[in-house]
C-alpha cells in the first residue's frame, strides 16, 4: 500500500471521528470547565501569592501553556474508551476485517484527538483574552501551537489506545487512565518550574513527554525564545511515531 493511501485512509477515519464531535458539541462546553477552573481560580489565587518563581513572567502567563497541555492530555488519554465502546458495539470487528491498515486506524484516531485538542487551544486563547493574560499571538506561534498540540494529543491518544488494548474493560481503563494522567501532569513543568523540584522528580520531569509539550507552548506563547523549540518538536515527533507503531501492533488484540 502506498504512503498516500495510508495517509488518505487515516484522514477519512479522522473525519469520521470529528463528525461525532460536530453532532454532540456539548462536549466542547463540558471540556471548557476544567481550564476555566485552573486559570480563573487556581491561577488567579497563586498569582497573588508570588510563591512560585516564574522566570520573569506573571504566574498566569507561566501556567497558561501548562493548562492547555493538561486539557489536551486529558482529552487524549481517555481516547481509548472509544475503542472499548466500538468493540462492545461490534464496530471494531467490522473495521478490522477491512483492508484498512492498522496504522491508518491508529493515525486516524490520533489525528481526531489532535483536532479535539485544537478546539481546547482556541478555548484557552479566548479565556486568556478575557483574563487579560498576555500571550504572543502571531502566525508563527499559532502554527507552532497547533503542531505541538497535534503531536502531544497523538502521543497521549496512542498511549490511551495501548492501555485499552490491554485492560479490555471501561472501568479498569478509567482507573488506569487517572493513575497515569495525574502523575504525568504533576511530574512536569506545567504549573511550576523543574528547578524547584527535588532531584529525583527533576529526572522524571525531563523524560516526561508532557514537559516537552509545555516547553514548546511556553516558548511559542509566553517567552518568545524559540531556540529550544526544535528539540521539543523532535522529541514529540519521535515518541509519537514510535507509540503509533506499537499501538498498531497491539490494535488487533482489542477484539480478543
Amino acid at each position: 500500500m502506498s504512503v498516500t493511501s495510508l495517509f488518505y485512509k487515516s484522514y477519512v477515519l479522522a473525519e469520521m471521528e470529528v463528525r461525532k464531535l460536530l453532532h454532540d458539541p456539548t462536549e466542547l462546553v463540558t471540556r471548557a470547565i476544567q481550564p476555566v477552573l485552573w486559570l480563573g481560580i487556581f491561577g488567579e489565587a497563586l498569582s497573588k501569592a508570588h510563591a512560585i518563581p516564574t522566570e520573569g513572567v506573571t504566574y498566569l502567563q507561566f501556567i497558561t501553556p501548562g493548562i492547555l497541555t493538561q486539557s489536551v492530555t486529558f482529552i487524549a488519554i481517555f481516547y481509548g474508551l472509544s475503542i472499548i465502546w466500538e468493540r462492545d458495539m461490534g464496530l471494531l470487528q467490522k473495521l478490522l476485517v477491512t483492508p484498512t491498515p492498522r496504522l491508518s486506524l491508529v493515525w486516524g484516531k490520533m489525528l481526531s484527538a489532535g483536532i479535539r485538542g485544537l478546539s481546547q487551544a482556541v478555548l484557552i486563547f479566548l479565556l486568556a483574552y478575557l483574563l487579560r493574560i498576555q500571550l504572543f499571538i502571531t502566525p508563527v506561534s499559532v502554527f507552532g501551537t497547533a503542531l505541538v498540540v497535534m503531536l502531544g494529543a497523538g502521543f497521549f491518544s496512542g498511549l490511551s489506545m495501548i492501555i485499552a488494548s490491554i485492560v479490555k474493560t471501561r472501568e479498569r481503563f478509567m482507573g488506569i487512565g487517572q493513575v497515569i494522567t495525574l502523575p504525568l501532569f504533576f511530574a512536569s513543568n506545567a504549573i511550576y518550574p523543574i528547578s524547584i523540584m527535588p532531584d529525583w522528580l527533576q529526572v522524571i520531569a525531563k523524560i516526561n513527554p508532557l514537559s516537552y509539550m509545555v516547553d514548546g507552548l511556553r516558548a511559542l506563547l509566553v517567552t518568545g525564545v524559540l531556540s529550544g523549540l526544535p528539540l521539543d518538536l523532535a522529541i514529540l515527533f519521535v515518541v509519537t511515531l514510535a507509540i503509533s507503531f506499537l499501538c498498531a501492533y497491539l490494535y488487533p488484540q482489542v477484539v480478543i
